[in-house]
């Protein structure tokens, strides 16, 4: 199979991409994107689906590959169609608990990881990031879950 082809097609045809809101004590994991769409802006983990893969097993791996922690639980928190940044895929994005200390495991793809209050968000905010922000709020208002 051919590397990241979801990248090549994506300005073709729609692809499909996925996300990952790690929430831990009210405070979410998200790094600044470089050498991608996007770059420059904040976002957590994520990345295309990959042939015979679920969105969630996808959001699973993207965790796991990109911060080395093992995803315990995932809910889906919003389906969103992006025509960002020259690209056209629909984004699934999930709220997830995960164990494990986050690792930077794909250094040429983003600059470091770390936790942010969600009242203290860095700017520039990735957009399927700010559309599962919007959704998490409509669906949770202020109130912080997944607490572990």
């Amino acid at each position: 199979m051919i590397e990241n082809l979801h990248h090549k097609v994506d300005r073709l045809i729609p692809t499909v991409g996925v996300g990952a809101m790690v929430l831990r004590h009210g405070k979410v994991l998200l790094g600044e994107r470089i050498g991608q769409h996007g770059a420059g802006t904040y976002a957590w983990c994520g990345g295309g689906l990959e042939f015979g893969e679920s969105p969630e097993d996808a959001a699973v791996r993207e965790v796991l590959q990109e911060s080395g922690m093992t995803v315990t639980r995932a809910e889906l928190l919003c389906v969103s169609n992006i025509r960002e940044y020259e690209r056209h895929y629909i984004d699934f994005e999930f709220l997830v608990e995960a164990v494990g200390e986050a690792e930077l495991k794909e250094p040429e793809t983003c600059k470091s990881w770390n936790w942010y209050s969600l009242d203290d968000l860095p700017m520039p905010l990735f957009r399927p990031v700010e559309i599962a922000l919007e959704s998490y709020y409509k669906r949770h208002g202020n109130e912080v879950i997944l607490n572990i």
